[in-house]
């Protein structure tokens, strides 16, 4: 039976039948030019009809996984998002209007850039290494931060106490193959730092005199 016929009677599209076919280990033929494959008489159409069939079913059974995965993916990261967003944090020891209820411990946020040194001779472009690490400073402290409230979330915390920032500057420098002096780009860091705690907040029924 010709598989343009098969796919007619139960609606399937015959080019992606016929590949599918040519995969499936069925026994078919392929006739004179433009006659298109046969299925071998003697194997049972509707067998072959079946497993096209489940073949469509696996494949809309993925796609909705994977579909459904990605939706709780981003379902995730929105509530990281939020829950990140919630963190509290302070230089200070206290947050007014709250008590710490639990101390965990100290934790860290890095971040680092690397500001190119320029080159030198006739097509010379040197570098502006203050305006450019100024530039890249608040990135690089916003990114410390992330990182230092996901090390609180990491532990249930809800807020950081103590913050502050340490910095760190790297001149790194390598011989060269002849025998000279690499000057790599310039390394600048930043690390925050800080207490990682759960507060909660006061009732102010509690605050009467």
């Amino acid at each position: 039976m010709k598989t343009r016929d098969i796919a007619k009677q139960y609606g399937f599209d015959n080019t992606e039948f016929d590949q599918w076919l040519l995969r499936s280990g069925y026994k078919y033929t392929l006739g004179q030019i433009f006659a298109g494959y046969s299925v071998d008489d003697n194997q049972d159409i509707q067998e072959i009809v079946n497993a096209f069939k489940s073949r469509e079913r696996v494949a809309r059974e993925n796609e909705e996984r994977i579909a459904r995965e990605k939706a709780d993916q981003e379902l995730a990261a929105q509530q990281k998002q939020a829950a990140m967003a919630s963190i509290l944090i302070t230089s200070g020891f206290n947050f007014d209007g709250y008590t710490i209820t639990k101390y965990s411990g100290y934790i860290s946020g890095d971040d680092a850039v690397q500001i190119d040194r320029g080159t030198s001779g006739i097509f010379s472009r040197p570098t502006d290494v203050g305006s450019a690490l100024m530039a890249s400073l608040v990135v690089i402290r916003r990114n410390a931060l992330a990182e230092l409230k996901e090390a609180a979330l990491a532990l249930g915390c809800n807020a950081v106490i103590g913050v502050d920032f340490d910095y760190l500057t790297l001149d790194p420098q390598t011989a060269t193959s002849a025998g000279g002096t690499m000057y790599l780009p310039y390394v600048f860091g930043v690390t925050a730092n800080g207490n990682a705690v759960i507060i909660e907040k006061n009732d102010r029924t509690s605050l009467k005199c």
